[in-house]
């Protein structure tokens, strides 16, 4: 059960990343209103807040998340920029998820 608990988590904290580096992309990049920016500076702290939920050490929180962002944002790529996934694209996302299970959920003697 912890295992689901961290894993949800993680995407979670992707969401709250990907939406808070989005927004400023739309602004930048689009010409979208400014405005969306204090949707994105609120998107990151949640983003940060999550992170400091794991009970863990936090290098390793962060390198097994990198793994689970990896995934969520090519699932962004093709739920919003409509853009498929290649099979390069699902294959690095599934070595970046066996990456995360094994830094997060190895046996550890401490």
């Amino acid at each position: 059960m912890a295992e689901f608990k961290t894993l949800i988590l993680f995407i979670f904290t992707a969401i709250a990343e990907i939406v808070g580096c989005y927004l400023p992309y739309l602004w930048l990049r689009e010409g979208k209103s400014i405005w969306l920016l204090i949707p994105a500076a609120f998107s990151l702290m949640l983003f940060a807040w999550l992170l400091s939920l794991h009970p863990t050490a936090a290098g390793r929180v962060y390198a097994a998340y990198g793994g689970v962002y990896i995934f969520v944002a090519i699932l962004w790529l093709w739920g919003v920029d409509g853009i498929r996934p290649s099979t390069w694209d699902i294959i690095g996302s599934a070595v970046a998820l066996a990456g995360m299970a094994i830094i997060m959920f190895a046996p550890r003697s401490s």
